[in-house]
């Protein structure tokens, strides 16, 4: 008989015969079943579509959110028993090698599963049929550096055999992705000790395997990947239209020349200028230049009822008609001239939340004082092991998504709800929570031309890191 088909044969044998056993199985290990489902229950949206593959009886999937949810497995006493369990759930039989289902999923779980398939990248090949370009794939594997605790475990009667597993690093399973049409935008480990012991197991768990070099020995390894977006041609070029967002608070002597050298891209261009709490003419200034360019420019203008950029973000996001939604500060310290290029990186799929980086090019002398580059670099370590994906600089006022992001970014502002003033961390926390995948994009920053800055370095870098901490309950520590 060929070793392939005596592999499937084994690993099917296996399952159909532990099937029975499994359910209670699970119940007296709950602790660490519980926390894999917990984590990614973490990211599921309550609107969400989801297909677990390799859902075994289903647990799992009963116990996250979700508006429709479907199960499959290649054992049919598994599914059995999965249907039992939870029969509100569809759940059916069938190989993950080969998928036959006539619909696509928000969102893709395949936890534990990959070590016990015969052809791993023939699995993730298969999900394409069941994707469609927003998909998010959840893919969780145990940490093969625990291979030796888990064969004491197992030799000791402490856990149950289990089959013959293939050896799969973190480049192994991201790699396998990439081959398979998908990238891992994020990775992260969890679960120090996978046995309750009271006090310290929470200790462990949910303090110490957070911080760096902890957070790499967990059991629980979590990938996070989407299908790479396919773009033979360039008709995204002229796609999406924009609607760019310009704060403005005594800032009369820059709205001209925003207007003026805001290029054209794109499908359209909608300029939204709001203006707020100014003591100078700016309000006036904003309303001579609606008139003076009406014939060549589509410019909205809007006053704010609030106070604070944020709150002046989220008046004009919530007017704005723009297929993608940009910020531009308007000290232009961002030149309008490099705005395109955030156009370019997520029209192009390159990614779906697009930050502005200062950090990269040497500065213009005289555009940030020392201490601010020392706060922003602080908060760019802390942002990047927040979110686990690299964020080199929260405080750049350029950021750029969908439309139809922040819409469902707001749908889910419940769980950090509106605490922050400036708007930046507001969209950065919602877009981490959403599993968008975030790029940095370097620019230029340039001295101030006219005016004096907003910004209070001392008092609001306060407010920055009580934010933050705040942010650190709600993400690491939740």
């Amino acid at each position: 008989m060929d070793y392939s088909v005596q592999k499937k044969e084994y690993y099917h044998s296996f399952f159909e015969r532990t099937a029975r056993s499994r359910v209670s199985y699970r119940k007296r290990h709950s602790y660490y079943w519980d926390s894999i489902t917990d984590y990614i229950n973490y990211y599921v949206r309550e609107d969400d579509s989801i297909l677990e593959v390799g859902c075994g009886t289903g647990e799992l999937l009963g116990r996250i959110g979700g508006r429709e949810k479907m199960g499959i497995d290649f054992s049919q006493a598994m599914i059995e028993g999965a249907k039992a369990q939870f029969p509100s759930i569809h759940f059916e039989h069938m190989d993950a090698h080969s998928l036959n289902i006539d619909r696509k999923f928000d969102l893709i779980i395949l936890s534990n599963l990959v070590g016990v398939v015969h052809d791993i990248e023939q699995v993730f090949r298969e999900l394409h049929k069941v994707c469609h370009a927003e998909t998010r794939i959840i893919v969780s594997y145990y940490n093969f550096g625990w291979q030796p605790i888990i064969k004491l475990a197992e030799s000791i009667g402490a856990k149950k055999m289990a089959p013959e597993q293939s050896w799969l690093s973190k480049h192994d399973i991201q790699n396998l992705l990439y081959l398979a049409g998908f990238e891992v935008f994020r990775q992260n480990s969890d679960l120090l000790l996978p046995y309750k012991i009271p006090l310290v197991s929470h200790v462990f768990n949910k303090y110490l395997d957070k911080f760096p070099v902890l957070n790499t020995m967990g059991i629980n390894q979590f990938f996070f990947a989407r299908p790479i977006p396919e773009n033979s041609t360039e008709d995204w070029k002229e796609k999406y239209s924009t609607s760019v967002v310009i704060p403005a608070r005594n800032e009369s002597g820059n709205i001209e020349n925003a207007i003026q050298r805001l290029p054209k891209f794109g499908k359209h261009v909608e300029i939204m200028f709001v203006e707020g709490n100014s003591t100078d003419d700016t309000w006036e200034v904003i309303q001579q230049m609606q008139e003076k360019y009406k014939d060549t420019h589509n410019i909205k203008i809007l006053r704010q009822d609030g106070k604070g950029k944020g709150d002046a973000v989220r008046k004009a996001y919530a007017a704005a008609t723009g297929d993608i939604l940009m910020i531009l500060d308007a000290d232009l310290t961002v030149p309008p001239e490099e705005i395109p290029k955030f156009y370019n990186a997520l029209a192009s799929g390159k990614g779906e939340f697009i930050n502005g980086c200062r950090l990269v090019y040497p500065l213009e002398k005289g555009s940030m004082r020392p201490f601010n580059i020392m706060g922003n670099k602080f908060f760019s370590y802390l942002f990047s092991w927040l979110m686990e994906q690299p964020v080199k600089d929260t405080l750049c006022g350029t950021k750029v998504m969908f439309r139809k992001d922040y819409l469902k970014l707001i749908a889910n502002r419940s769980y950090f709800g509106e605490f922050d003033p400036f708007g930046d961390f507001d969209l950065l926390f919602g877009s981490y929570k959403l599993n968008l995948k975030i790029i940095d994009l370097p620019i230029r920053y340039q001295e101030r031309t006219y005016g004096s800055t907003n910004i209070s370095r001392w008092k609001h870098g306060m407010v920055l890191l009580r934010m933050s901490m705040y942010a650190m309950r709600k993400i690491k520590f939740k």
